[in-house]
């Protein structure tokens, strides 16, 4: 098992994995904010396609943030782990949803600057993320997808865990995932350089590919 030097290695090597989409028309690269947007950029610059966002807010456990008991998407998505909200009272649940959707109407906002909101009606939406862990939130952000109309959706990450990639294949049309490590860890354990993305960081790649 091998680890990225970057996000932006990490793109190289999945857009290896999607060549099979150079040429296909209604192809866009939806780029999980905020780590998977350098990713993405990457893969929309190899595949010649569009690049845009698709902001998705986790739902983290009050006492363990990084444990996610479900995920929210624009255009009202909610997915819940119903094995793991049923731990908490639905106060906690709700107090929780509050402050990410707070947080995602924010940042939809700032990253969209005026554009419209996705157009996916008929395209094939390929969704990037640097990582997959859970699982929570790349499952909504191919259910918004869905929602916004895509044709097609597939699911591209450079690492994953097993059990993961197992649940996402469920709802996905096609998941690319390079690595899927025996005993995963952490997303950041396979990158030597795993700085927490910027803003700015997504505005600019959202200009470059503009």
């Amino acid at each position: 098992m091998t680890t990225y030097r970057d996000r932006t290695e990490a793109g190289r090597v999945l857009a290896d994995r999607l060549t099979a989409l150079i040429g296909e028309p209604d192809v866009v690269v939806l780029g999980l904010v905020r780590g998977g947007v350098p990713v993405a950029q990457v893969v929309a610059e190899r595949l010649g396609a569009p690049l845009d966002v698709l902001v998705v807010r986790k739902l983290g456990m009050p006492w363990a943030p990084e444990v996610a008991f479900g995920a929210l998407g624009p255009a009202g998505v909610r997915v819940l782990n119903d094995m793991v909200a049923r731990q908490l009272d639905p106060g906690d649940i709700a107090d929780v949803e509050r402050r990410e959707q707070a947080e995602l109407e924010r940042r939809e906002q700032l990253y969209r600057a005026g554009r419209p909101p996705l157009e996916l009606t008929g395209r094939t939406a390929v969704i990037v993320d640097d990582g997959l862990a859970t699982g929570a939130t790349a499952r909504a952000a191919v259910q918004v997808a869905r929602h916004l109309g895509a044709r097609r959706v597939v699911a591209a990450v450079p690492v994953g865990a097993q059990e993961a990639y197992e649940m996402l294949a469920d709802e996905a049309d096609q998941v690319i995932c390079a690595q899927r490590p025996e005993a995963f860890t952490a997303v950041g354990a396979y990158y030597d350089d795993f700085h927490e993305v910027s803003d700015d960081e997504v505005t600019a790649a959202l200009t470059a590919t503009a």
